[in-house]
């Protein structure tokens, strides 16, 4: 498909090394209640739809400011993938419509550590490659920097 060859993927993943075992972080990056702590543009989450903890299927919402900044709106959200200790992924959107997924992968670095990925993929849609094709170098940098800040956030943590 031409679409395919025009609009580059629309992915981006950041990795960072982690003095903990791949548990600690497991169980840091599946607590959605305390995304807060860590990421710069979802302040807040918390488990919906009788959900109250990781598992696929589960149900929460997260409280975002855009960029940072503004505007500030609730987004559902769905566990996709949930594989103690090593994945913990989920979909933003609505039952019908899936904006972009965004997850964590946790390798064991065989010094008792961890290497920790997280990641995001936005829907191939037509309306999302569009938006993608326009805005989509700096939307990939915003993410990358947001990605990096919540993950140098909880290294202080997990490392504490």
């Amino acid at each position: 498909m031409i679409l395919d060859r025009l609009v580059p993927p629309m992915t981006g993943e950041v990795t960072v090394a982690m003095a903990a075992p791949p548990e600690e972080v497991w169980a840091l990056v599946s607590d959605v209640t305390r995304i807060g702590e860590f990421s710069p543009e979802t302040f807040e989450a918390r488990w919906t739809r009788g959900s109250t903890g990781p598992e696929v299927g589960a149900s929460f919402k997260g409280h975002v400011k855009r960029n940072g900044v503004g505007p500030t709106y609730w987004t559902p959200c769905q566990v996709t993938a949930c594989e103690e200790p090593r994945l913990f992924e989920f979909s933003v959107g609505t039952d019908d419509v899936t904006v972009n997924s965004w997850g964590y992968r946790i390798e064991p670095d065989g010094a008792g550590g961890s290497r920790v990925t997280e990641y995001f993929r936005l829907s191939a849609a037509l309306p999302f490659r569009a938006y993608w094709l326009v805005l989509g170098r700096l939307r990939r940098r915003t993410n990358a920097n947001g990605m990096r800040t919540t993950l140098e956030r909880m290294k202080q943590v997990v490392e504490s």
